[in-house]
């Protein structure tokens, strides 16, 4: 299981994350804007009604569509999408079902996703 204060504890060792302040949540700066790769889920419990926070369940920027759809296919009790996620790289994960140290990696490349590409770095240069 997967607490608050182990993913706080991931994120924040990442170079320029901040938390966020209005729901749990981490980003980076980019540009004197916060871009967040990892979020609560804010669940719909009802149609037509306000999403709620759910504590239990992140939402992690993956680095593209298709890096999305292997971690759902790999592992669909642990990760989870929603249609309000549809065309989005980002996957749900039941933060119960998975240890911390399994996050780290996912985390990174969330970090390293809403980063900027450095100048001259194109097509692989």
């Amino acid at each position: 299981m997967t607490t608050h204060d182990d993913l706080r504890t991931i994120c924040l060792a990442l170079p320029g994350s901040i938390e966020g302040e209005d729901r749990f949540g981490f980003g980076v700066e980019v540009k004197g804007k916060v871009k967040g790769y990892c979020w609560t889920w804010l669940e719909r419990l009802e149609p037509k009604k306000a999403r709620v926070p759910n504590d239990r369940v992140l939402a992690i920027k993956t680095p593209s569509l298709q890096a999305k759809e292997l971690l759902l296919a790999s592992e669909p009790v642990r990760f989870f999408t929603e249609d309000h996620y549809n065309g989005y790289p980002a996957i749900m994960v039941r933060l119960d079902l998975v240890e911390p140290e399994e996050l780290v990696d996912l985390l990174q490349q969330a970090h390293e996703s809403v980063l900027p590409k450095p100048k001259g770095k194109r097509n692989g240069l």
